[in-house]
């Protein structure tokens, strides 16, 4: 068992940030629920408490006893965190007289362990509309901002164990020598010895897996996705050609993705069945326009394949799933479970309908965990940082219905999209993109010709996890040496278009 922090959510949108800033510094840490109930083991380091949507001062604001914490271990109170460690000693919280939001500048007023190897001024970003201002007895203030006297405190009393506090948001992109602080938190309050690395998890789940599945088999979805792949690979090393996966060509692939993926299986070295289904998805989709009918559709049809294919086999015992942590802590939230867990996670109740166990790897990693994981188990490059890809495939980015001719039109036109990127060095730097075939048709003239042709809008964005993106800033030449080519090249297209959509308000796909 590793050493570990963890972290109580209060409902905060950055507590995911400060679980990744954690597992940067090579320390294992989880998120839970703060009224859940916590195992206080010999491997718990330290706390952290998040940030909240909630005012201290509400009637229903979520409330934890922080004494009976720091008479067990450090605790690190962030935003919330910090103005409740201050109310709960005395201290006075009220509403600012205007919402400290966005950069501030962080002057350091005392050398403490926590701040070690701070400047004594740095960016800080700011995230509330309550202030501390008075802190309790036996407190002190470690550092301020222009506009806020209380920045970062602890408590001064040594009767119990550390408390530290931030009124700002240090796992952050912003707070520049953020992640230095919460590294001094973790390293010299908590005593952590940094032992969560890629090398240690590979080794340690390939035994638990070994244990888990016994003589088992395991059947697993294959998707050619990251997290799919490094899942699929880790069972592997455990259990060899007990593996049975299963690729589905729902004909909603990318174009000659069908191929590709199950070769680079092949290399990899799994036992993977690829299953060509691309007439029966068509057939389906046949007239279906509405996003949300051909989603059902799809996830439909790809249990009653997989369901099929797996009665084929004998001794599964067990079904595989690259679920990593972000979907667990969706259905652990503060407020409840989510109402639905994704799909392709959840694979249709099929462990339930086929009484098999779970065999879930990834579910403690961040994506960008699980491409390490890839990298120390030489999956090779191209495999792992590829672009995310829609669940329905090509489906929601066919807006209208579904026809073979469609997707063969917007198969042609992606592939040369893709290719310019990677060719212009220009994929790496770019979260998703994609093109999308729009249900418009529009004049054009090509040579003496009229022609009335498709639209293909083309897509990138930039991000750290999908939950936020902006649209890439592309350079002019090479849009315009992208829509030269799929115009010029893919019969039936005479305009593109690029979006230049942030999300929110836009979601990253148009459907």
């Amino acid at each position: 068992m590793h050493e570990k922090i963890l972290i109580l959510d209060f409902g905060s949108q950055y507590t995911q940030l400060i679980a990744r800033a954690v597992r940067e510094a090579n320390v294992f840490c989880e998120i839970i629920p703060y009224h859940k109930p916590i195992l206080f083991d010999e491997n718990l380091k330290g706390i952290i408490l998040s940030g909240s949507p909630f005012s201290v001062n509400d009637y229903n604001a979520p409330f934890i006893d922080i004494n009976t914490l720091i008479n067990k271990l450090p605790v690190l109170g962030i935003c919330y965190g910090a103005q409740l460690a201050a109310k709960s000693y005395g201290g006075k919280v009220e509403k600012s007289n205007k919402r400290e939001y966005g950069r501030a500048i962080l002057t350091k007023v005392k050398e403490d362990r926590l701040l070690q190897g701070v400047s004594t001024t740095s960016q800080a970003w700011m995230s509330h509309a309550d202030s501390i201002v008075e802190l309790p007895e036996n407190f002190e203030i470690l550092a301020t901002t222009e506009s806020i006297p209380v920045a970062a405190f602890k408590k001064t009393t040594t009767d119990t164990f550390p408390l530290y506090a931030l009124q700002f948001h240090p796992e952050v992109y912003h707070t520049t020598e953020g992640k230095l602080i919460l590294n001094n938190f973790l390293i010299h309050v908590c005593g952590c010895t940094q032992d969560w690395t890629p090398s240690h998890f590979v080794q340690e789940t390939i035994e638990q897996i070994k244990l888990a599945v016994g003589d088992g088999h395991v059947i697993m979805a294959l998707s050619g996705g990251v997290d799919s792949t490094v899942a699929a690979t880790l069972i592997a090393h455990a259990i060899g050609d007990r593996l049975h996966g299963i690729f589905v060509d729902n004909g909603l692939l990318r174009k000659n993705e069908f191929q590709q993926v199950l070769d680079t299986y092949n290399t990899i070295g799994l036992n993977v069945k690829g299953v060509d289904k691309k007439n029966l998805f068509y057939d389906e989709l046949a007239g279906k326009s509405d996003p949300e009918a051909k989603r059902k559709i799809i996830g439909r049809l790809f249990i009653d394949v997989f369901q099929e294919e797996a009665l084929l086999l004998d001794d599964i015992k067990f079904l595989g799933q690259g679920t990593i942590y972000p979907d667990v802590i969706e259905s652990l939230s503060v407020h409840g479970p989510s109402a639905t867990i994704k799909s392709h996670h959840n694979v249709g109740g099929l462990p339930e309908k086929m009484h098999l166990g779970l065999i879930e790897p990834l579910r403690f990693l961040f994506k960008d965990e699980v491409r390490k994981v890839g990298v120390e188990l030489g999956i090779p490059h191209e495999q792992l940082f590829r672009h995310p890809f829609p669940g329905p495939g090509l489906a929601i980015r066919i807006l209208g219905d579904i026809t073979s001719d469609k997707v063969a039109l917007l198969q042609d036109a992606d592939d040369i999209y893709i290719k310019a990127l990677k060719d212009h060095n220009l994929y790496g730097s770019i979260w998703q993109a994609g093109a999308i075939l729009l249900p418009v048709k529009s004049v054009g003239v090509m040579g003496d010709e009229r022609t009335y042709e498709h639209t293909i809008a083309l897509r990138a964005v930039t991000s750290v996890d999908g939950m936020t993106a902006d649209w890439a800033h592309l350079p002019y030449e090479f849009l315009a040496f992208v829509s030269n080519e799929i115009i010029n090249n893919v019969k039936g297209i005479n305009r593109v278009v690029y979006d230049i959509s942030s999300k929110p308000p836009a979601t990253i796909e148009w459907e």
